[in-house]
């Protein structure tokens, strides 16, 4: 080697060695910084907003929403009150001096109320809790039940007969070992139902009791999506926003709006669609089933892998979500091929994403799971009533003449959800009390009362007249006297002035109408048809809350031995949520 080369040599090989170093001095700067950054740690710096949905994504699971987000508003939210009821028949107490008496007053002084140590001394009176649940998704002007109850060591012997005052319901919480209150969600009032087999003795179910339908919201509860810390970004937030935006939007006052609203790096707030109302939890997993980002070709890979996994009864719930999710043609097509499977399960629930996706199809394979499949049967229809269709309407209505009590009461709450104003179900409003519905339908004659929801009675079929003789004590001051002839009277006691009657018919609705007309209430009402199904009077079944049960165990085939039959009341993990519609908290 010549010198010159030597020295080329040389120089060149300094300069490779000090880009070497300088890398090396880089990469462990590089080092250093990312463990000064790492999430969760002191003097993490702020995710750089501009960093891509492939940067922030870790692994090589499909972007769906889910990945970057938890829901947040799913919970049931507990508001509380005090109150007063009147109304009672010497039942109630002159309470003792507590701070829940104080609070009374001071209400009671708030609202102007003339004399209110007089009145709330009164034996006619009693101090009460009341206790509400609002339910996810619920918004304002919307309904709930309410529970009321007297405080322990009250000597009020019975809320039979009482009327619930006015009273603000709010959140409460102890902040330094005081109990502090938050803002107004709700109000409530109304006839309170009280268990009609408990008497005086049955303390406690005697001074408790529900307000069907008695709480109004006074504020819509917020629901959303929250990314999670790692993610936090505004460029995602927006994209997330962008992407559910891309496939639920509603129509409000004419404009296209969509559901989805990015409020910052971390929280997308989420208006509930119609489509969903009923059925919130679903919404959200729907919404978290949607791809962030995503290229034709990436989805068309994805969808071909759902394609196999719909097949599959262990992956098709999932894959059913996804396919609801994406919602254009060759998703339905999809889950119009699984709908002819052999399997229960994959027809289940291709068919109920097709409902969602308001496919007639559908209707067919949820009608027959509904009628045939406890397990099944409120989810599928859940998903009947969500759609707007005829078909669908139709074949809720078929179900009305079965001869189960929960499927055809089940198939009535469906209907009256899908439209409340169609003549087949709007019913009979009872003085502003409750209504009445009467179906024309086949089927065995049945009487179905509300314990949740909204009051209300349906008469399925043509009613039997009531069995005599009959001597009924239905609430306060009513009581039903059929002892003698082929009538019945109806008679309604007051203190202080004579009794008003009614001479009628011994029909079941002639009875209904009787109680109301001399001033009755639901719980009057339910416990004069509950008193005279004990006694015999009544021909038809008499069923309360028949709604179908969640939780079921349904049995695939491989797993059931030659000569035994599915149990209905094993607990079974459905893989889609219970929906709203039939939940059994109050509402």
């Amino acid at each position: 080697m010549t010198r010159r080369a030597s020295l080329s040599y040389r120089s060149s090989l300094m300069r490779s060695l000090s880009v070497c170093a300088a890398l090396a001095t880089l990469s462990t700067m590089v080092g250093c910084m990312s463990l000064i950054t790492l999430p969760g740690l002191p003097g993490r710096s702020k995710p750089e907003e501009k960093k891509t949905l492939k940067e922030l994504a870790d692994d090589d699971t499909p972007d769906l929403i889910s990945k970057f987000t938890h829901p947040f508003g799913l919970d049931y939210v507990k508001v509380e009150a005090l109150s007063m009821v009147t109304g009672l028949s010497g039942t109630g107490e002159d309470p003792p001096p507590t701070p829940q008496r104080a609070a009374m007053m001071a209400e009671m002084n708030r609202m102007r109320v003339e004399n209110p140590e007089k009145v709330l001394a009164s034996p006619d009176t009693a101090l009460v809790l009341i206790r509400g649940m609002l339910r996810p998704g619920i918004q304002e002007g919307d309904r709930f039940d309410v529970e009321v109850r007297v405080p322990s060591k009250s000597e009020t012997t019975s809320l039979r007969g009482g009327w619930l005052l006015s009273a603000r319901l709010t959140e409460l919480a102890v902040l330094g070992g005081q109990i502090r209150q938050g803002h107004v969600l709700g109000v409530a009032e109304g006839a309170i139902l009280v268990d009609p087999s408990a008497n005086e003795e049955d303390g406690t179910y005697a001074t408790r009791g529900r307000i069907l339908g008695g709480g109004v919201a006074a504020k819509s509860r917020p629901m959303g999506l929250v990314i999670d810390d790692r993610y936090k970004s505004v460029h995602l937030a927006a994209q997330i926003g962008k992407s559910v935006n891309d496939r639920f939007y509603m129509r409000i006052d004419g404009h296209k709006r969509g559901v989805a609203n990015a409020k910052n790096d971390e929280l997308i707030e989420i208006a509930v669609h119609p489509r969903y109302k009923d059925n919130v939890g679903r919404y959200m997993r729907v919404l978290q089933s949607l791809a962030v980002i995503e290229t034709g070709r990436e989805q068309q890979e994805r969808v071909e892998l759902l394609r196999e996994q719909i097949a599959n009864p262990l992956t098709a719930a999932s894959a059913a979500l996804q396919l609801e999710a994406i919602g254009d043609d060759q998703a339905k097509e999809i889950l119009l091929q699984a709908i002819l499977s052999s399997d229960t399960e994959v027809r289940f629930y291709a068919a109920e994403s097709l409902a969602y996706l308001d496919e007639t199809a559908a209707v067919e394979v949820l009608a027959q799971v509904a009628r045939d499949e406890p397990a099944f049967r409120v989810n599928a229809m859940a998903a009947l009533s969500a759609m707007d269709d005829l078909a669908a309407f139709d074949a809720l209505h078929g179900l009305l003449s079965v001869d189960s009590a929960e499927t055809r009461y089940g198939a009535f709450r469906s209907l009256w959800a899908m439209n409340p104003h169609d003549p087949l179900v709007a019913g009979e409003n009872m003085n502003g009390n409750f209504t009445l519905h009467q179906l024309n339908v086949e089927g065995p004659p049945m009487i179905h009362v509300t314990n949740s929801h909204r009051p209300e009675i349906v008469l399925f079929g043509k009613q039997p007249s009531l069995k005599l003789p009959l001597l009924v004590d239905a609430g306060t001051g009513v009581l039903i006297n059929g002892m003698q002839g082929q009538e019945l009277v109806v008679s309604r006691f007051r203190t202080g002035s004579e009794a008003d009657r009614r001479v009628i018919q011994p029909e079941v609705d002639e009875l209904i109408r009787a109680i109301v007309e001399l001033g009755g209430n639901y719980p009057d009402v339910v416990q004069a048809l509950q008193e005279a199904n004990k006694q015999g009077a009544l021909k038809s079944r008499m069923r309360v809350d028949a709604l179908p049960q969640s939780g079921r165990k349904y049995s695939r085939p491989e797993d059931v031995k030659e000569g035994e039959t599915q149990e209905e009341e094993s607990t079974f993990d459905l893989a889609t949520p219970l929906p709203d519609l039939f939940g059994r908290k109050s509402r």
